[in-house]
């Protein structure tokens, strides 16, 4: 994992002492079915999703993005409307662990390329949402993954001040 800009794993606290990540979601439509990407982990080879500790100078959906990109080789259009949240202990050494609250972000994958940061540490794989639920450890991002459906375009529509489709006060 490139370390430019990224915070270390005690930088990047929340409350109770939980460390912060942002987790990207990737999909694509194939044959007209909705595809989740999963990657292994460096440390355990379990399947996972790419994420990472805040970036400094970046909204925590673009950090997902590149995440994405140092972990998958992914390019695409990040949401920035988050899709849920999960929770999971980062072995950091044989000895040490830390809770992590991570923060997801849908990625619709444009490009998958064949040479990114950490294409040798990694295997990816895409599965169907159903499928990739099932492999994944934590049972949170499992329910999250299920339940994914994206947008028809693809992204969020944004929420316009003018917006109101309740009772004037």
């Amino acid at each position: 994992m490139g370390m430019q800009g990224k915070r270390t794993a005690s930088g990047a606290l929340g409350a109770s002492g939980v460390r912060i990540q942002y987790g990207a979601l990737c999909w694509r439509r194939q044959k007209g079915a909705v595809e989740v990407l999963l990657i292994t982990s460096r440390e355990t080879g379990r399947w996972v999703i790419p994420k990472g500790w805040p970036m400094s100078g970046l909204p925590p959906e673009k950090a997902a993005a590149r995440e994405a990109w140092e972990e998958a080789g992914v390019k695409g259009m990040v949401n920035p409307v988050c899709v849920g949240r999960f929770g999971y202990m980062k072995c950091l050494s044989p000895k040490s662990s830390v809770p992590c609250a991570v923060t997801v972000y849908a990625l619709e994958v444009d490009n998958l390329a064949a040479k990114f940061p950490e294409a040798k540490e990694r295997t990816r794989q895409w599965f169907s949402p159903v499928e990739a639920a099932s492999l994944v450890d934590e049972a949170d991002l499992g329910k999250l993954i299920a339940a994914f459906a994206p947008p028809p375009d693809g992204r969020a529509a944004p929420i316009g001040a003018d917006d109101d489709d309740g009772p004037a006060l």
